[in-house]
């Protein structure tokens, strides 16, 4: 392979397109680079940042409708735009998946229905037909995470007794005690608080219709422990359930009243906790069954946020979170890697923006990490309580490749965003996402945790923008960095690639860790980066993009393997352009993304390339579509 310094673009095997042999590649790719920058340019808002849509599944869009009966404030028209955006979702076999191409999801298939018979439509309808008989060779309601069913107990559907145990009393256990609450990720903490309070009063709001036509015919049985572990959790699951029985009432109100300020404490300034979904209702629940009044202050805001993350065009649907933190420093890479000048105004505008966004409190990460001081920054608008390092370490990158007028606050707030970074490395060396330490494997086998990921251990995507932040301000060499690069050393996986937590997948971790690695020092002759060279050229589709199926996460299959989307193939580019390949795969992927550009300069995107939790939630970042073949196509032209 060559691996000169010319440009990619004006590499030989570039000059040619094998489907299109009259075509300049060259001049094509350039051309496909100068339309995409100038569609990112007019999607910046005025006050510097951009966002993009953050599209996942309905589930969102059917909690916002339950939550809205149990509080009693559903309004029909809202009703109806949402459910009709619920319709367009459902799939031929009348089903609703969690992903783009996915395969039917039963529990997102029991919500959407149960938010369709609240909007009016009939169990006969041929929709709702199909939709129930899925739901039904599926396991019924009887098989749904437990998420679903506690949705199902809050309108007397489903038995809370066949709910596994979630007492309000853990709040009073101290944070080096297990199960405690910061054992447990923030999004899976900040869910747990109110929905202990929710377990203890058991409230039911009968729903006008009954749902028996979704009943397996098989009697429910508790999931079988899997584990010696796992045995023991059941055994203490039986054990509160008694427990809720005979509790004392002031210890019971000693945690509610815990449970209670804990929450108020951390709503953040849009309304919202932790600028997500799931705690976000959950909490709203919780204050309204300790008595807070639709009309107290804590209760309208939260409303009122609700508003701001929903996206209405003619149909009605939520967002889970809003990531313009996160996108705005990629956009801001993005054009300094596709050449705008260091004092552009769009940049420029985006660095003063993002310093305002720069967290100065401590937050719940301060917990295992007391005397650090804040620096970090967060992923949505108002987010206070957790800032993460993937967005800091972002943010940095992003401020370095601005000449903002005020040098000294820009150079202020990266030094303390790294030392935060720094202070949050965990003790193996990687980086997790939100919390240090956060690596508790026993909160995993809970009998509550059937759906998503519970706790934040390191991940190789987020220790990977990490160090590439630490080399970028000539911290290759500490030590901190250099136990960052043995941490990624040891996670490789066989075949030569890196597993993505936060992205789809293996695409995703290898296209963050090798530009990382390159970053802080390491040759492209390294072994362990021509192995990843390999991995991705034996990866790539005929048509000369790359592509990654979610399924990948649980199906080794899978793993590499998709139909080609504009960001993973960008992701592939980034990691063979570091390692300095000139070669046909590299050829293929320009090809491919120049071939399928569409006229507004943006790409059709409707696959999911973003993670949530592995598996169980998927994301599509409507402008990761953009931001990183800007990134890949500029540094190839660089």
């Amino acid at each position: 392979m060559n691996r000169g310094t010319e440009s990619a673009l004006d590499a030989p095997e570039l000059t040619r397109s094998d489907t299109e042999p009259e075509a300049d590649t060259t001049s094509a790719a350039r051309a496909t680079l100068s339309r995409a920058v100038e569609k990112l340019r007019s999607l910046q808002h005025a006050d510097g940042w951009w966002k993009g849509e953050l599209e996942t599944n309905v589930t969102m869009d059917a909690e916002d409708l339950l939550l809205r009966e149990f509080l009693g404030i559903r309004e029909s028209a809202a009703t109806e735009r949402t459910a009709a955006w619920i319709r367009s979702k459902q799939r031929a076999d009348g089903s609703w998946s969690l992903f783009h191409g996915g395969p039917a999801d039963l529990s997102t298939t029991i919500e959407a229905y149960v938010a369709l018979r609240l909007a009016g439509d009939p169990a006969d309808a041929e929709h709702m037909r199909t939709a129930a008989e899925l739901v039904r060779e599926l396991g019924g309601l009887e098989r749904a995470r437990v998420f679903t069913r506690v949705w199902l107990a809050l309108f007397g559907v489903w038995p809370w007794e066949r709910l596994p145990a979630l007492a309000p009393e853990m709040m009073l256990l101290p944070a080096w005690a297990p199960l405690n609450i910061y054992d447990f990720a923030c999004w899976a903490r900040q869910t747990i608080v109110p929905l202990t309070i929710v377990f203890a009063h058991r409230p039911q709001r009968r729903l006008p219709f009954a749902l028996t036509e979704l009943h397996d015919s098989r009697p429910w049985s508790p999931p079988a422990p899997t584990s010696a572990r796992a045995r023991g959790l059941t055994l203490l699951d039986r054990a509160l359930h008694a427990y809720d029985r005979v509790a004392p009432r002031s210890l019971r109100e000693l945690a509610l009243a815990r449970a209670e300020r804990w929450i108020v404490r951390r709503q953040e300034a849009d309304g919202s906790w932790g600028g997500i979904q799931p705690p976000w209702v959950y909490s709203l629940i919780a204050l309204h069954l300790r008595g807070y009044s639709l009309e107290h202050p804590v209760m309208r805001a939260g409303l009122a946020g609700l508003d701001g993350f929903t996206i209405e065009d003619g149909t009605r649907r939520l967002e889970a979170c809003q990531s313009p933190v996160w996108d705005t420093a990629l956009a801001a890479v993005a054009l300094a890697d596709a050449g705008a000048p260091r004092d552009d105004p769009a940049l420029v505008r985006a660095a003063g923006w993002l310093l305002g966004e720069q967290v100065e409190v401590e937050g719940d990460w301060s917990v295992r990490r007391p005397k650090l001081e804040p620096g970090g920054w967060s992923f949505e608008f108002a987010n206070d309580n957790y800032p993460d390092i993937d967005d800091t370490a972002e943010v940095v990158l992003a401020l370095l490749r601005v000449d903002h007028p005020e040098p000294a606050r820009v150079q202020r707030a990266i030094e303390r965003g790294v030392r935060w970074v720094e202070g949050m490395q965990d003790e193996s060396g990687g980086w997790g996402a939100f919390d240090a330490g956060n690596t508790s494997a026993l909160a995993r086998e809970l009998p509550f945790c059937d759906f998503g990921e519970v706790i934040d251990p390191p991940s190789a995507d987020v220790t990977a923008h990490a160090l590439e932040m630490l080399a970028a301000v000539g911290r290759a060499g500490d030590p901190g960095a250099r136990r960052g690069r043995s941490w990624l050393a040891s996670e490789q996986e066989p075949g030569g690639s890196w597993f993505g937590r936060w992205g789809v997948n293996h695409v995703y971790g290898t296209g963050a860790v090798v530009p990382a690695l390159i970053a802080a020092g390491e040759p492209a002759e390294d072994p362990r980066i021509r192995r990843a060279v390999s991995w991705l050229e034996e990866h790539q589709n005929d048509d000369g993009g790359w592509g990654e199926d979610v399924r990948s996460y649980t199906d080794p299959a899978w793993i590499g393997r998709g139909e080609s989307t504009a960001s993973q193939t960008a992701w592939a580019l980034l990691a063979l352009n570091a390692a300095g390949e000139r070669s046909p795969a590299v050829a293929g992927g320009v090809r491919w993304l120049a071939r399928t550009q569409g006229p507004d300069g943006g790409w059709d995107e409707p696959q999911y390339t973003g993670t949530g939790f592995p598996t169980d939630f998927s994301i599509n970042y409507h402008l990761y579509r953009l931001l990183f073949p800007i990134m890949a196509l500029g540094r190839l032209s660089a």
